[in-house]
């Protein structure tokens, strides 16, 4: 079992930044392919970006195509969600989460979640 945290979440206006980080612990010695979900107020949780364990391939959700960049560093445990361009719509809880590559590049989630991490943008 592996543990995460997420950080970097906020309150920023409309237009602007942030970027997340997830923090991997536990059984990393084997890396993990891994993502980002979010859920918003009244709505069921959705995808927004993979990386394979190698961090070769990435896969996003076409409302975020262009404005997010998922990257990882495997010797840090870490992966990233560099969010541009914000809009309110992306207001939501950001999950991390690590699993098996083939459900991850397929827009799935499994294995373990982070407890999540507020992103909220003003308009």
């Amino acid at each position: 079992q592996v543990q995460l945290v997420e950080s970097g979440g906020g309150l920023v206006q409309a237009g602007g930044s942030l970027r997340l980080s997830c923090v991997a612990s536990g059984r990393t010695f084997i890396p993990y392919a891994m993502g980002w979900f979010r859920q918003a107020p009244g709505k069921e949780r959705e995808f927004v970006a993979s990386i394979s364990r190698s961090g070769a391939r990435t896969r996003y959700a076409d409302y975020v195509k262009g404005r997010f960049t998922i990257s990882k560093e495997n010797a840090k445990n870490t992966v990233y969600l560099q969010m541009n361009s914000l809009q309110p719509e992306d207001t939501a809880v950001y999950y991390c989460n690590a699993g098996a590559e083939s459900d991850l590049l397929g827009a799935r989630g499994s294995g373990s979640w982070g407890q999540g991490t507020q992103v909220t943008v003003s308009s």
